[in-house]
């Protein structure tokens, strides 16, 4: 007669077991999210989460993933959809102010704020590559509107990408200290004016 199973409950469910990782990470960083935060997240002993996800790191990747398609695709989006890329970046740094500032989740971008004070190198690293495609994105975007004669040709793609980015990160920090949607569509609207004619 078996008196108990080990492992996983049968009612496991993955993609909410994620969802609630996700939101632990979001909030407390990689760094400051122990297993035992993890484990009372997801309502499982620590066992059952190894078994589902493996080390913390592992589950880390996959959050990350998860989060990634629900929601950071909105930059390539903006890119791939809008006519020029200065239109893009207005419409990235306006969608940030919206997600960024939801009250449904945790303020800011996940992948800027998890990073924060991380004293894994492997974490910190997968994280800043993120983040850089992202401004590869965004040069690549540039680039092509200089080659199209949208933007002037002397224009310094590289650097005009690291300042939307850099307007991006300091905005998912401004929400985390308590900015609001509009004043943070403020500051979107503001970045603009520095963009070349």
């Amino acid at each position: 007669m078996v008196t108990g199973q080990r492992g996983r409950p049968r009612s496991f469910d993955r993609e909410a077991a994620l969802d609630k990782a996700m939101l632990a990470f979001w909030e407390r960083g990689y760094e400051a999210t122990s297993i035992s935060d993890l484990t009372a997240s997801l309502g499982i002993g620590a066992p059952s989460l190894y078994a589902a996800f493996g080390d913390k790191r592992t589950l880390f990747d996959e959050v990350v993933a998860v989060y990634g398609g629900r929601y950071a695709d909105f930059a390539g989006v903006a890119l791939a959809e809008e006519p020029t890329a200065r239109a893009a970046v207005g419409r990235i740094l306006r969608e940030a102010a919206e997600i960024y500032t939801d009250p449904a989740h945790p303020p800011g971008c996940m992948v800027i704020s998890a990073a924060v004070n991380t004293t894994s190198e492997e974490v910190a690293e997968a994280l800043r590559e993120r983040r850089n495609a992202n401004l590869d994105m965004f040069e690549r975007r540039i680039r092509a509107d200089v080659a199209a004669g949208v933007l002037p040709a002397d224009t310094d793609a590289r650097a005009l990408a690291r300042y939307a980015g850099a307007v991006l990160q300091g905005m998912s920090q401004q929400s985390r200290d308590g900015a609001s949607r509009d004043e943070l569509e403020a500051v979107a609207a503001r970045a603009l004016l520095a963009w070349p004619e």
